[in-house]
């Protein structure tokens, strides 16, 4: 079995600091952690009435497939952080929010919704480019054919800031 490249996108607005913790602890247990990012503090999208948001990414390696990484990673350990998903408000506050944003180089609909990778949101939101840039900035989107770095440029960060998280090393 092959052993993929993968890059996360982690959000949080619920208890964020615990949550994102707690996401990366969960994460290293299923994985090989390569990079995490910083976290960076991000006013909500969409439904602005709650808190803000930390966002960051990790870089990961994995030997499962994305829908099983998807569906037997990410979703139990939303799950064990108690990640309530509202069907009314795609936007609603959220202890955790896990969704994968790049695999290897390869653009892939997957699983039953489907899913994209790469995540559409990467050109979208700067909440979500910039910490990729962050960990991996020359890495090359397959549908864009820009650096990271190029399309983190692209945004207006006025509205971010840094944070600073500590993570156990392991």
């Amino acid at each position: 079995m092959p052993e993929h490249t993968v890059y996360v996108s982690l959000g949080s607005n619920i208890e964020p600091e615990k949550n994102l913790t707690a996401a990366i602890r969960l994460l290293r247990e299923s994985s090989t952690v390569l990079a995490l990012s910083s976290a960076y503090r991000t006013p909500p999208q969409g439904f602005t009435e709650q808190a803000d948001f930390l966002n960051m990414a990790v870089k990961l390696t994995t030997m499962l497939s994305p829908t099983d990484f998807k569906t037997r990673v990410l979703a139990d350990i939303e799950s064990q952080l108690k990640r309530v998903r509202d069907p009314n408000n795609k936007n609603a506050p959220r202890t955790i929010d896990l969704d994968i944003s790049l695999w290897d180089d390869e653009i892939i609909d997957y699983g039953e919704k489907p899913w994209h990778i790469p995540e559409r949101d990467i050109l979208r939101f700067a909440h979500v480019a910039i910490p990729l840039a962050e960990i991996a900035p020359d890495y090359r989107h397959p549908e864009a054919a820009q650096t990271l770095a190029e399309i983190a440029a692209r945004f207006n960060t006025h509205d971010m800031r840094r944070e600073k998280l500590v993570f156990d090393a392991e």
